[in-house]
């Protein structure tokens, strides 16, 4: 460490000599260098929630970018998985729409042991991905005639530069022959043509429908994908539901976003009783001493009331953060008996980002973790292991993708069984998504090597 402080020292000093050699000083063009990188420094000794993490300026290299140098500056506390919670975000970057050009679908890489695939999870809307005719489920198998390799996610799913040419193919992965290992082969079905990647808007719910199971009860079902900065949409999209109908909420692929939407979402969702009661309590670091308490507001509500339904289902997986965590942690203390968590235990971000802005520096935003986050009984316990589910199934990229919304998929399935009969089905119930032999199918033949959900940002927003 101290090193790196000498060499970063002494090419400040050397910086400011050049530019003082010439009888004129220049000084003022170090510092304005290093101005941002100060400002996030002093910034995080007021406000981090892990500020005594923080290393000494002279660990730190101040003429980094100024996302490199909050990394650097940020606590191992801050970040998990790879995933780094505080962030430097541009102000020029719309919230609405993609990052960077894009041709509209996620998707996992997959290996088996005939190759390597990428396989859809979901297509955005007015996409080039949509226009093409790809859809959750298709397997690509060829780009341009060329194998998939495992190092093939940034060019065509992450951020694709130009037109290509996808191969499809499909495959029967059961062999009649338990005894042995299963073995996958690709058979070619077709191409599609996907025109240039551009930007495109991201919808924040991406499908809902209305099921009816065989026995009558209804359930509402929504695939909510980020909390997004206006939370208007949430109103009109639960319109008609009914105090006999069940809710199901789809959070699997949903990183998380703004905490005030994640409020009026959860203002909807729970029951009368806990209207004007502790929704969410906020815990800043010891400098400011204080907890900032958000309510169940009837006032975020058009309607004034909350819905009136049966029980609600939240679906969920690893990528579930954020935002979305605090809707199952805060709504859980009033909701014994009616909530059920269906998939697999959610990420674990129990902290939240606070917006910081300079007028030195107007085009940076500073998202800073400042606060750490509990239910109405004060839990907040959930970093290590996520928050788990009271049913766990997994969903399978290797087997058959049902459409996200149908009762024909694998985790909709397990909750419908739930709606119609008041119980988790059991591994050789009929009609079971989590019988021996799927799960012996679609988790001996192939192997999951990145996930585009995975690299989606973990948010837990609030200004």
């Amino acid at each position: 460490m101290k090193m790196k402080f000498i060499h970063t020292a002494w090419a400040g000093l050397t910086l400011i000599y050049l530019l003082a050699s010439c009888g004129v000083d220049r000084s003022g063009e170090y510092y304005a260098l290093i101005a941002d990188k100060t400002w996030i420094y002093e910034t995080m000794q007021q406000n981090y929630l892990f500020y005594e993490d923080i290393p000494a300026e002279s660990e730190l290299n101040f003429f980094d970018k100024p996302d490199e140098f909050l990394r650097s500056a940020s606590s191992q506390s801050d970040q998990k998985n790879g995933t780094y919670f505080s962030h430097v975000d541009s102000v020029s970057v719309s919230r609405a729409m993609s990052e960077y050009p894009t041709f509209g679908f996620e998707a996992a890489t997959v290996r088996t042991n005939s190759g390597n695939a990428l396989r859809v999870i979901y297509v955005e809307p007015d996409s080039p991905a949509t226009e093409a005719g790809l859809k959750r489920g298709d397997w690509i198998i060829a780009v341009d005639g060329n194998e998939i390799s495992s190092n093939d996610y940034e060019e065509y799913v992450g951020r694709p530069t130009q037109a290509h040419s996808f191969t499809l193919g499909s495959y029967n992965p059961y062999d009649e022959n338990e005894d042995e290992e299963l073995y996958v082969e690709f058979d070619t079905i077709g191409t599609v043509e996907l025109a240039a990647p551009r930007y495109i808007e991201q919808h924040n719910i991406l499908t809902t429908n209305t099921l009816v199971t065989s026995d009558g009860h209804r359930a509402f079902y929504m695939l909510y994908n980020e909390f997004g900065e206006d939370g208007d949409e949430l109103q009109s999209a639960f319109s008609g539901i009914s105090s006999s109908d069940d809710i199901i909420l789809d959070l699997r692929y949903n990183p998380g976003g703004y905490v005030s939407t994640s409020q009026i979402l959860s203002t909807l969702l729970a029951p009368q009783s806990a209207v004007g009661q502790t929704f969410l309590n906020m815990t800043y670091n010891d400098k400011i001493n204080k907890t900032e308490t958000l309510t169940f507001d009837a006032s975020l509500l058009s309607g004034g009331a909350p819905l009136s339904y049966r029980n609600l289902y939240i679906i969920t997986s690893s990528n579930t953060a954020s935002a979305s965590e605090i809707v199952i942690n805060c709504l859980k203390p009033y909701m014994e008996g009616r909530l059920f968590q269906v998939g697999t235990a959610t990420f674990g971000k129990n902290v939240a980002q606070q917006c910081f802005t300079n007028e030195a520096s107007p085009y940076l935003e500073l998202w800073l973790t400042t606060s750490l986050l509990s239910n109405s009984e004060n839990f907040s316990d959930y970093y290590d292991n996520g928050l788990a589910p009271d049913f766990e199934i997994e969903e399978d990229f290797g087997g058959d993708l049902y459409e996200l919304g149908s009762e024909d998929e694998a985790l909709l399935q397990t909750v419908l069984y739930h709606v119609s009969n008041g119980a988790f089905p059991s591994a050789t119930s009929t009609g079971s998504a989590v019988s021996a032999r799927s799960s012996r199918v679609y988790n001996s033949g192939w192997k999951v090597l990145s996930n585009s959900i995975d690299r989606k940002p973990k948010l837990n927003k609030f200004r």
